[in-house]
């Protein structure tokens, strides 16, 4: 029996939460036109189209990654209610087919096409397919990396050779822009572990360190071996110990631990109402939700980000010393702010950006802690970045740097916390920016 996830019964994580769970579905809707690929389902894709987006507002999922949302992607967003939306990127030949619906926010949410593609099985090129990335925000200081995959299809040796090369990519992207975050990457992998050529899945646990829900709930932490026999699943299916090429997987941080509670195949949740298709299913893909929990370290926090999505992503998490304090902080600024850095009491040194704008820094005395910080941001070159800086220590002094506007944000560390680093992403000046917190 499938166990029951009480998504839409789950309140609105509040801002000053420190713990909470969340539903994540990964569904492909078979939303190429018909012309191309009818996917054997019956029933027209118009209506399949609305009712799925019927079930995604009755079910309320707090966050749902789409694949082949292609042309029938205005028909699901039209009975959909969700709060939160992607803008489509165009149907068959244009677009990704990949979509985002969620009830809550993120920022940075990004387009990836495949490095590689193959047309050997299929026509995957036809479509500049790839991943979607953005920083899910469900509460405050609570930042989970989300990416949107469809890779290429088939099993001819072209075909493999693609998909193993497009999720390498997304393997290195994660390296690169999702360095000492959480993680969940969600979507049609076109990839099975029991497939001997089949080598790109595995590549997430290897390099990422992420986790598989299916693997640790369904199969007892065991890995299928690559060319063994593979346990076929039916559409819908009626047990979890089969394997789809659908995925879910995910890894918690420094910061946010992540624990999957439950995993399903949930095709028999989206079937037909249509008198004469009644409870056959809207695509040929069973959805796959997993129900999630995550808390906050009662050692290091994050505050939310000040500024725009641009320049080269930086975390100082990975680097912190157990129990860090801060000793010596230093900002540089002119017209904006330049760049910020902390030394703490065991000499490790953070600091990021450039080396315009004037020097300044203020060192802490024993007991004394950064616990305010004032940002303001601005439109420079198009781009919106951090114009100025105000650091509020514990004892009443403060350092600032760069020329204050008027869209300013205040982040206060939670009580017992100071700043020890920091998060963003930089250039020759400081793009986006969010604060790390230790306690003390």
């Amino acid at each position: 029996m499938k166990p029951i996830l009480l998504s839409a019964f789950i309140p609105a994580l509040a801002s000053a939460a420190t713990s909470g769970q969340f539903t994540a579905l990964t569904f492909n809707v078979a939303g190429l036109p018909e012309i191309l690929q009818s996917n054997d389902v019956n029933g027209t894709k118009t209506e399949n189209a609305q009712e799925i987006g019927t079930y995604f507002s009755e079910y309320g999922y707090d966050i749902i990654h789409l694949q082949e949302d292609f042309n029938y992607h205005a028909y699901i967003y039209e009975t959909d209610d969700h709060a939160y939306r992607t803008a489509t990127s165009g149907g068959a030949a244009i677009g990704s087919g990949l979509n985002t619906i969620s009830n809550s926010d993120w920022i940075d949410f990004t387009r990836v096409k495949w490095n590689k593609c193959s047309d050997a099985s299929g026509s995957d090129c036809l479509t500049p397919k790839g991943f979607t990335f953005m920083r899910w925000n469900p509460a405050d200081g609570v930042f989970i990396d989300f990416y949107n995959v469809h890779a290429d299809a088939g099993t001819e040796a072209d075909d493999e050779a693609a998909r193993n090369s497009n999720l390498q990519q997304v393997a290195d992207y994660i390296d690169t822009w999702s360095t000492g975050n959480a993680v969940v990457v969600m979507g049609d992998t076109n990839s099975r572990y029991t497939r001997a050529d089949d080598t790109g899945v595995r590549v997430f646990k290897s390099q990422n360190n992420l986790a598989d829900p299916w693997v640790d709930l369904e199969k007892n932490g065991v890995y299928p071996t690559a060319g063994a026999d593979a346990l076929m699943c039916d559409n819908p299916s009626s047990v979890e110990t089969c394997e789809i090429v659908d995925k879910i997987l995910y890894r918690g941080s420094d910061i946010v631990t992540l624990g999957a509670e439950s995993f399903a195949y949930v095709g028999d949740k989206f079937t037909n109402t249509n008198p004469d298709y009644l409870g056959d299913v809207l695509s040929d893909h069973d959805p796959i939700l997993v129900n999630f929990t995550w808390s906050l370290s009662s050692s290091v926090r994050q505050s939310q980000f000040s500024g725009g999505p641009h320049g080269t992503w930086f975390s100082d998490l990975p680097s912190l010393p157990s129990s860090p304090v801060a000793s010596v902080v230093t900002f540089r600024g002119a017209e904006r702010l330049d760049s910020v850095a902390v030394k703490l009491a065991d000499g490790t040194e953070f600091a990021h950006g450039g080396t315009g704008g004037s020097e300044v820094s203020l060192t802490l005395g024993p007991g004394e802690y950064w616990t305010k910080t004032e940002l303001c941001t601005g439109q420079y070159d198009s781009h919106t970045r951090n114009f100025y800086i105000k650091a509020t220590t514990s004892a009443g002094n403060t350092l600032e740097a760069g020329t204050a506007t008027d869209s300013c944000t205040t982040f206060t560390a939670d009580d017992g916390f100071a700043v020890v680093g920091f998060v963003g992403q930089t250039g020759d000046e400081i793009d986006q920016l969010a604060l790390i917190y230790a306690a003390y």
